[in-house]
């Protein structure tokens, strides 16, 4: 399988560069492939042939998406057009890496595929505008939406934590949030199963089970046999520019459909925290 993969530098992308070791990979870098430049992306998409492109590369920075909209938009939306036109020439398949923010919070069960849009931050706009393109442009697209990813490599909840916790008696963390942690070793691994079941539509591909941040803290610092005591509070205790969703939990039944199952968030993260370096 000859894949071409957007976003190998960031936090999902190394694991995706380990878990595609085996397939003829064209790995790029934001630096190697600037999704805004359409000229440059064709060639790469042109040169490369590949049967499958992932497309994990994006503006992720959801507080600065808030003050940078036009920013947003040109990467996380305009730049996936730029992938999709290249594809659809070059006749290859793309993966489209989507989030749990194109959803407003306000449901109380799981997302399902079919639920309305309805994003509350620019981040989130900027990303569920993609996806209607992009099933305008391609309708094979297979688009992946995910949350709450953590990994080596990068920044990401658990790192932040375990700094915190290793200065602080007591930390504060919201409680009023609710998801499911994906740890993007395993999150790397469903999207190249997807590749190979010629995955297409939307599909929601998070770690089993959900918790709040707080709950997800809490099983780090007892996890780690940290001392440090994690308090609880609320979203407004922490305001920050970007509306977060109060509960953004996807349904797995559409990864299930391809005989796809994530583990269980508490076991990915007891890997995590096995193979992290000493903080």
């Amino acid at each position: 399988m000859r894949v071409t993969l957007f976003g190998a530098s960031g936090l999902l992308g190394q694991d995706l560069v380990q878990e595609l070791s085996g397939e003829q990979l064209t790995a790029l870098s934001s630096k190697d492939g600037d999704l805004r430049d359409r000229a440059r992306i064709r060639d790469v998409i042109r040169d490369s042939r590949p049967d499958w492109i992932i497309l994990s590369a994006a503006y992720t920075d959801v507080d600065g998406c808030e003050s940078n909209r036009d920013r947003a938009f040109a990467v996380n939306c305009e730049g996936a057009i730029n992938v999709a036109q290249a594809a659809r020439e070059a006749r290859s398949r793309l993966l489209f890496l989507s989030t749990d923010y194109v959803f407003d919070g306000t449901k109380r069960s799981p997302y399902q595929t079919t639920d309305p849009r309805n994003p509350t931050s620019v981040y989130g706009e900027s990303k569920a505008r993609a996806e209607e393109r992009l099933l305008e442009l391609l309708p094979e697209v297979c688009i992946a939406r995910t949350s709450w990813l953590f990994g080596h490599g990068g920044k990401c909840f658990p790192a932040t934590i375990l700094k915190l916790a290793s200065t602080r008696p007591e930390i504060s963390v919201v409680n009023d949030q609710r998801g499911s942690p994906t740890f993007t070793r395993d999150l790397a691994s469903a999207l190249v199963q997807l590749c190979r079941a010629s995955a297409r539509g939307i599909v929601h591909v998070t770690n089993s089970g959900d918790c709040t941040w707080y709950d997800f803290a809490t099983e780090i610092v007892r996890s780690s046999k940290l001392p440090t005591v994690a308090k609880p509070v609320t979203t407004a205790e922490f305001p920050r520019p970007a509306r977060r969703p109060a509960y953004s939990v996807l349904s797995p039944d559409s990864l299930h459909a391809y005989n796809i199952h994530m583990p269980e968030w508490q076991d990915a993260l007891r890997r995590y925290l096995a193979s992290a370096p000493a903080v």
